[in-house]
């Protein structure tokens, strides 16, 4: 019988995906929905500004880290033909969480697992370098996607590579090479990968939300940040 997989994200303790040193009280959420970043007439699509308002929140706040964005609507995408095109909805639906510190802090594994795939995906506004783990627990099996990674990211990976939890894996890339956004960490739990490989999406339209919040439950059931 499979256990249920937000039941053995909730039964996992003490699981950080990037720099352990940073104690979840140093961390702030931070809301990148349409609604608010409309409201602060803010220019999403310079990554050079995006990171000096991600600066000046964390700085406001006192804090090390903002996180947040599951299934948040967010108007980050509309620059990039990635998210929309003329045969698909508009993707602006997060099924990540995001996670939002300077270039180049450690990325950790969340769980004991191995590389299932990584790639480049370089199209403007994409991940970028991006890595792949798969876990079993429980005779359960599932996936974490980091995405937004320095190119060093990818040096020496190999499929199939043994990892344990908390070991680094990566680190955080900075813009263009990150898909040109302010550094940050894309972190993703994904039920079934639908045949991918180095990639998966992280965001989707409102017609597809129902199925991706099955298959991309909260990561938050897992990182449990306060």
């Amino acid at each position: 019988m499979h256990s249920n997989l937000e039941k053995v994200l909730k039964e996992q303790k003490n699981v950080k995906v990037i720099n352990a040193t940073i104690d979840f009280q140093d961390y702030v959420t931070l809301d990148l929905s349409a609604n608010h970043t409309d409201q602060l007439d803010l220019n999403l699509t310079d990554a050079v500004v995006f990171e000096a308002f991600i600066e000046n929140h964390l700085s406001e706040n006192n804090a090390k880290v903002a996180f947040g964005g599951y299934l948040e609507t967010r108007n980050l995408y509309r620059r990039s033909e990635v998210f929309k095109n003329e045969i698909t909805d508009e993707r602006n639906i997060h099924i990540g969480l995001d996670l939002w510190i300077k270039a180049g802090t450690s990325v950790l594994a969340a769980l004991d697992g191995r590389i299932h795939s990584f790639q480049d995906n370089t199209a403007l506004g994409d991940y970028g370098p991006t890595v792949i783990l798969e876990h079993t627990i429980e005779n359960l099996t599932f996936y974490t996607l980091y995405g937004h990674l320095s190119l060093e990211s990818l040096n020496g990976k190999a499929i199939g590579q043994i990892v344990k939890k908390g070991n680094q894996i990566a680190t955080l890339g900075a813009p263009p090479i990150n898909g040109d956004y302010a550094p940050h960490l894309h972190f993703q739990i994904i039920k079934d990968m639908q045949g991918k490989k180095g990639d998966y999406p992280g965001v989707c339209s409102k017609n597809e939300i129902d199925f991706f919040t099955k298959n991309c439950p909260n990561p938050n059931f897992l990182l449990k940040i306060e």
